[in-house]
């Protein structure tokens, strides 16, 4: 087994629909070929989910979570771990990874930090302590009278970094970001920082805006053929109340939505395509402001960063090369 200094990870991002959980197959196929533990030593990869929705239970169409079949073979880790009738924390997420990558390393194999939850990977990579704040629920009944766009407004004031990535129409998340600055007195991303202490890769998908607009139409209408609106039917008979289903976001937001007769198929689709979009640019947003992050279009230039990743003595002689 190797120390911690001497250990690598991988990490895969972008924004949602730019095949980040295919080309994280792809990479831990080639980590584990045979020339590839012959030369690098390894036992190959293992996968680890960084998505705040796919964590959940029954969430699978709708949050784009892969397949059995998708995964080839490859072990993946922090899918479907946790009940989506309670909320799911950064700090939850963050134990449990780090539990997971410690696993795999002394395996001897990479652990490949996959998704598009900008601050799931961070909470790892950069090790931010997130504060396990109690929810103060007189705060909570103050906040829940107010309009979103007025939370959005208020988080804004309190702590500008957050408001930038959260989803700004999703008011359960409004109210907990607004509830932990409020109480610490200070933004989640002041808080005390222990980063990993292995050599890490980072690197992101990137596709030009239209682009990625004819990927998210694509997939989204693949996800209603394959029966997302039944997954949602399903949640509510499972005991997920329309409210908690709007809480979780995107598709399953617009989708509560519709089985409510607020809006019909039509608009939710129309309404959806635009939601993913902007959901897409505030990840966009995220991982600009970190320039570890090497950008790739396609597989060929991904694999080229891990051979150079996987030979580099030290991280600086890799950035030299990348």
């Amino acid at each position: 087994m190797k120390n911690a200094s001497e250990a690598k990870i991988i990490v895969i991002l972008g924004p949602t629909a730019s095949g980040k959980s295919d080309l994280a197959v792809k990479i831990a196929l080639r980590l584990g070929s045979g020339q590839a533990r012959k030369k690098f030593r390894i036992n190959g990869a293992e996968i680890i989910s960084a998505d705040s929705r796919q964590v959940y239970k029954g969430l699978d169409i709708g949050s784009g979570k892969i397949t059995q079949k998708e995964m080839m073979d490859i072990p993946h880790h922090l899918l479907s771990i946790a009940s989506p009738k309670r909320k799911f924390t950064v700090a939850q997420y963050k134990k449990l990874a780090i539990k997971a990558i410690n696993k795999i390393i002394k395996r001897n194999k990479i652990p490949i930090i996959c998704g598009g939850t900008g601050f799931y990977i961070q909470a790892i990579v950069d090790g931010i302590s997130i504060p396990e704040v109690k929810p103060d629920w007189k705060l909570r009944k103050k906040l829940e009278k107010e309009k979103t766009s007025n939370l959005f407004l208020k988080l804004k004031k309190l702590d500008p970094k957050r408001a930038r990535t959260i989803d700004s129409k999703n008011k359960r998340r409004l109210i907990r970001a607004i509830e932990i600055v409020l109480t610490t007195k200070r933004p989640v991303q002041e808080s005390q920082k222990n980063p990993l202490p292995h050599k890490i890769l980072i690197f992101g998908i990137k596709k030009d805006k239209n682009q990625l607009k004819k990927l998210i139409k694509t997939r989204l209408k693949k996800r209603l053929k394959l029966g997302m609106i039944a997954e949602v039917k399903n949640l509510r008979k499972q005991g997920l109340s329309f409210k908690r289903l709007e809480e979780l976001g995107l598709e399953y937001r617009r989708i509560a939505q519709l089985l409510q007769n607020k809006i019909n198929y039509r608009e939710m689709v129309e309404i959806l395509q635009r939601d993913i979009e902007q959901f897409a640019k505030r990840q966009m947003t995220w991982f600009k402001r970190d320039k570890r992050i090497h950008w790739v279009r396609n597989y060929k230039g991904a694999e080229r960063l891990v051979k150079i990743f996987k030979t580099a003595s030290t991280v600086k002689a890799a950035s030299k090369q990348l």
